[in-house]
């Protein structure tokens, strides 16, 4: 996907200091795209409040994190006047209480604009060298921040353009909460409220929400012990139900990195979950990774999401096309999904473009029960209700501190 000529207006000659800061979107090689990251900063001025399974994040040496900016990414983040007609937020489609998603199949847009995907949750989503659902240029939050504010081209999230640009900006330059908020994050600015540090702060925001104290972390570490069905439902999914193939590691997906990451994959994959055309085809207005890299082996690759708190984040898949975990279980039981009606008829396991791994899935339907009590295991039940991550705004409407 090349640069959005919507960024490059909206910024005018800041665009060339986005394009040298490493904001700006950029093609990428391959599906498979093996990436050396950069050396990360120290962070003293943030505490992590990791488990010791957990590494510490990557962070960008010119975004360091600290406290004082991810308050201010928080409030940025729930503070609907970051719109082109003020009436949603980044909130608006990542609730809290969903594990930051929005429960519909698709977002809807500030201007009433069915959105191309499924809002993904951020939870963790400062370990993911890749940030939506199928585009590799979008390897940092900075870069991924942009797109809700400022890309048209696949719905109006945000809405942000030429034509409000200056008036979104202003509703946050003539407050004065925000005149001080800002100038103790960037202090050697002498007029520090622009989009970049907007990006910077709540990117900054995105990359401290983290979920890492559910029951399966608890049992880890020794605190509490899961069921029978549970831990028979974790040794399938280990072996014969190959889900950890993909879903693996501390944060349950193959697209993962750290500060200690020195070499990256970064995997995108065909499930089955389309076969339109008897040739591995996906619906025309939603084809995955080749839409920006048009080789014919990426129709249908999109990548592993997280599974983290997934008992929460319904509906699934990156159309939102299977509302309940049952269906996703059983369809890959059945090594693809058999739709037999409709413009999308086909079926996906006789998918030529389907990952192979699909086909060595082995589990009954008494397996898939278990299978989906572990993965229940995984809802971080504290996560969905700290106020550290909560709306700001709400917590000071009901008497509570606005900081």
């Amino acid at each position: 996907m090349k640069t959005s000529h919507r960024i490059l207006t909206l910024f005018g000659v800041g665009g060339a200091a986005l394009l040298a800061w490493g904001l700006i979107e950029r093609e990428s090689p391959s599906s498979q795209v093996s990436v050396v990251v950069s050396e990360a900063t120290a962070t003293p001025e943030f505490q992590w409040q990791l488990p010791e399974h957990f590494p510490v994040p990557f962070v960008p040496k010119d975004n360091p994190m600290t406290e004082a900016k991810f308050q201010l990414g928080r409030h940025l983040f729930y503070d609907k006047r970051l719109s082109g007609n003020g009436t949603q937020s980044c909130g608006s489609c990542h609730f809290q209480q969903l594990a930051f998603t929005d429960g519909l199949a698709k977002p809807i847009g500030s201007t009433g604009d069915t959105i191309a995907r499924s809002a993904m949750s951020i939870a963790n989503v400062a370990y993911y060298p890749t940030l939506t659902w199928a585009n590799p240029s979008q390897y940092t939050l900075e870069i991924q921040a942009q797109v809700p504010m400022f890309v048209e081209n696949t719905g109006i999230e945000l809405g942000i353009n030429d034509e409000n640009k200056d008036e979104v900006l202003a509703r946050f330059q003539q407050d004065a909460q925000y005149q001080k908020w800002f100038a103790e994050v960037f202090p050697s600015e002498p007029q520090p409220i622009h989009f970049m540090n907007i990006v910077r702060a709540i990117s900054a925001f995105e990359r401290g929400v983290i979920s890492a104290n559910s029951r399966y972390d608890q049992a880890l570490r020794g605190a509490v012990s899961l069921t029978p069905l549970e831990q028979q439902g974790q040794t399938l999914f280990n072996g014969k139900g190959q889900c950890s193939q993909c879903h693996s590691g501390f944060n349950f997906s193959n697209q993962t990195y750290s500060a200690d990451s020195k070499f990256v994959e970064k995997p995108f994959h065909n499930n089955g979950l389309y076969n339109v055309d008897g040739k591995g085809g996906y619906p025309l207005d939603n084809v995955g990774l080749i839409g920006v890299m048009p080789q014919e082996g990426n129709m249908g690759k999109f990548r592993v999401p997280s599974l983290r708190n997934i008992e929460l984040t319904a509906p699934y898949m990156h159309d939102g096309s299977m509302a309940t975990l049952e269906e996703v279980v059983a369809m890959y039981a059945r090594h693809g999904r058999l739709i037999e009606s409709g413009p999308n008829k086909g079926d996906g396991a006789l998918s030529p473009l389907k990952d192979p791994l699909i086909d060595q899935i082995e589990l009954d339907e008494n397996e898939q029960k278990a299978v989906i009590a572990f993965l229940k295991t995984l809802t971080d039940h504290e996560f969905i209700a700290n106020p550290r991550f909560a709306d700001p705004f709400l917590v000071s409407q009901t008497g509570g501190s606005h900081e």
